[in-house]
């Protein structure tokens, strides 16, 4: 990965972008992509939209969600500790422990999630996993009035942000989960070489993916594309107590995820898996018997439909503090993404 782009990556995932919240993060984007996109538009749900060859007859769209999960402050006590509500799917056992971050309109203040310490917890209690309720926001304030001058109900809370690189090309940080996805689109995006390019790429960060796919459905009915590929994340089976069986044998390192299955127009992944073979890249190939959960699946179903498909970074712990990816896993997604759309043709049909 060229040093900018490592660059932008650490900054992306040290920004804080819980869904609905993504005002940060997309700002960043606008002023990255603003230096070689065509044109950069932003709708009024927060999606970017960055586009190169933009007056073409024909569109596709690649799709990474930027938002995150996260906690939302829903109530402060007379103590001035404040509780809060998840944004997304959290396993609560995470957060016990947890450095965090209030990102207020005033500046980022820290705090920790407290719990009853061990000692203290009665045998039941030991057997229980924790509810949220049962957690609570300290943020070092005497009581609710000093607390009250510093955060305010509706805030959005992150686990403290932090980019870390491990040994063999591993990274580790929160919000792998999708910030690796909006990287990969828009580094797509920048790597076209314009002259072998016959479409009009929209490149979008789109919001709102853990609370309900809301933002690749908006913007997908604004762009109308042909052709779209959500990029997002996809479990690693490569660690302890995942089952192969069930989730198949992908591991960090040997290139993206390329999904077979309903979601996805089969000729969209076999133009796919033909550019990865033409061009010697790195791909794993998954199946799934279903919807996927991810963008793809409500730009599949945009308008009268879209040709979709989905492309993966496999991902340990993911929903986790600690989610980890192989960073040649990125680079060769973004060569995989750019040389499919190089590849497309003025008569190419997807119709099955």
């Amino acid at each position: 990965m060229e040093p900018t782009a490592l660059e932008f990556f650490r900054r992306v995932l040290e920004t804080p972008s819980p869904s609905g919240y993504e005002g940060r993060i997309q700002q960043l984007v606008r002023e990255h992509v603003g230096r070689f996109a065509d044109d950069v538009t932003t709708d009024v749900h927060g999606n970017v939209m960055a586009v190169v060859n933009r007056d073409a007859p024909r569109r596709v769209m690649l799709a990474g969600h930027c938002d995150q999960i996260g906690l939302v402050v829903q109530y402060i006590d007379a103590e001035g500790f404040v509780y809060v509500q998840a944004i997304g799917g959290w396993d609560v056992q995470m957060l016990v422990g947890q450095r965090m971050t209030v990102w207020t309109d005033r500046g980022p203040v820290a705090g920790v999630i407290g719990r009853k310490p061990i000692h203290l917890l009665t045998e039941d209690e030991r057997k229980q996993v924790p509810k949220l309720k049962d957690l609570w926001l300290d943020i070092g304030a005497a009581n609710r009035d000093e607390a009250e001058k510093l955060v305010r109900v509706g805030d959005p809370v992150t686990v403290e942000l932090g980019y870390r690189e491990l040994r063999n090309g591993r990274a580790a940080s929160p919000a792998m989960d999708d910030k690796c996805g909006m990287w990969v689109v828009l580094e797509a995006l920048r790597r076209i070489d314009r002259a072998r390019l016959c479409w009009a790429v929209y490149a979008v960060s789109t919001v709102q993916e853990e609370v309900g796919l809301r933002g690749a459905r908006t913007s997908a009915f604004g762009i109308d594309p042909h052709v779209g590929v959500a990029v997002d994340v996809t479990h690693a089976t490569d660690c302890p107590t995942i089952e192969k069986k069930e989730e198949g044998d992908i591991a960090l390192g040997r290139g993206p995820v390329v999904y077979r299955g309903p979601n996805m127009n089969p000729k969209v992944v076999q133009r796919l898996l033909d550019v990865a073979r033409d061009r010697k890249i790195a791909i794993q190939v998954a199946a799934s018997g279903k919807a996927t959960g991810t963008d793809a699946n409500s730009i599949q179903v945009n308008r009268a439909g879209v040709a979709t498909g989905l492309v993966s970074i496999p991902n340990r712990y993911m929903h986790s503090p600690v989610e980890m990816i192989a960073l040649d896993d990125l680079d060769h997604a973004a060569d995989l993404l750019a040389g499919f759309c190089e590849s497309l043709g003025p008569d190419d049909d997807f119709v099955p």
